[in-house]
């Protein structure tokens, strides 16, 4: 019983910090639970009526897209630049691996909020640096340009700023991975005659899939539930271009008053970011069987 006592309050931490809250959730999202009922209590059921209600609502569908290709845009960028910072560092010297290291130890431990203001500074129309820089490089047509009253526009900076968040984690969490390749196998394949990107391919990535899955589905889950970023800097505008699922569900339950349709919009998250988990995890799974024989 010794593992299990020293686990368990890690356990009951997580039950009540987690397990809760999904719970009260999932009980709100069978209710009628407007502002009324959240003052006085005595909350109705509504059984599926809820869900019903989200699930035919047109609105639904096109923030569901929207979110898909939020996700996949910022995972592919994040994944694609942080593995190659991490191969960077492991070709820099000591000191200058340090002081990389050292910028993404501090542009990953910087609080979400400080990093918004600051994107929000960079790109603002008259006083942003992005606007002037790239006026000075000849393109005028970005003299003054409100970079938050177009819908792409804005889902390009949150996009950037997303990936300039997540990045460090992921190079740092390669890098790591990377030093436990052993240095005889890039040594065998560079004596062969390989390139660097036949190394990484056929030496590298069969080593480090479990890491690169592991890395992939972490930021698969930090992007599609990011709120605290989008709701900062855009509040899901402008016209809806940048509400994704949480800000919709959040929308719904405070602009509204339906905390029911929220917290059912907040279940049907749930339920699409696992089953997209659950079809990555199975074709991996399928493609290591598939390489073992």
């Amino acid at each position: 019983m010794w593992p299990y006592l020293l686990i368990a309050p890690t356990v009951l931490g997580a039950a009540l910090l987690l397990g809760y809250p999904l719970v009260r959730n999932l009980v709100i999202s069978f209710q009628h639970f407007g502002m009324g009922e959240l003052i006085r209590g005595g909350a109705s059921g509504a059984g599926f009526g809820n869900y019903q209600e989200v699930l035919k609502d047109p609105e639904f569908w096109r923030v569901v897209r929207r979110t898909l290709l939020w996700t996949l845009v910022n995972v592919v960028l994040i994944l694609g630049i942080g593995t190659l910072v991490a191969l960077l560092l492991r070709s820099l010297g000591r000191l200058s691996r340090t002081l990389v290291l050292s910028g993404l130890v501090l542009a990953w431990a910087s609080p979400v909020i400080a990093t918004t203001t600051v994107f929000q500074w960079l790109f603002s129309s008259r006083l942003g640096v992005v606007n002037w820089a790239l006026t000075k490089l000849g393109l005028d047509s970005f003299h003054d340009y409100a970079w938050f009253a177009h819908g792409p526009a804005t889902f390009t900076v949150l996009v950037l700023l997303i990936t300039w968040q997540s990045v460090p984690f992921v190079a740092i969490t390669l890098h790591a991975a990377l030093l436990t390749v052993p240095a005889e196998l890039t040594e065998s394949a560079r004596m062969d005659g390989a390139g660097a990107w036949r190394i990484f391919r056929s030496v590298t990535l069969p080593l480090l899939r479990p890491v690169f899955g592991l890395v992939l589905c972490l930021e698969v889950i930090w992007v599609f539930r990011c709120f605290a970023q989008i709701w900062a800097l855009s509040k899901g505008g402008p016209d809806s271009a940048t509400t994704t699922l949480p800000v919709y569900a959040y929308q719904v339950a405070q602009a509204l008053h339906r905390y029911d349709l929220g917290a059912a919009i907040s279940t049907l998250t749930v339920l699409l970011l696992v089953g997209v988990l659950i079809a990555y995890l199975r074709s991996m799974f399928r493609q290591e069987q598939e390489a073992e024989s």
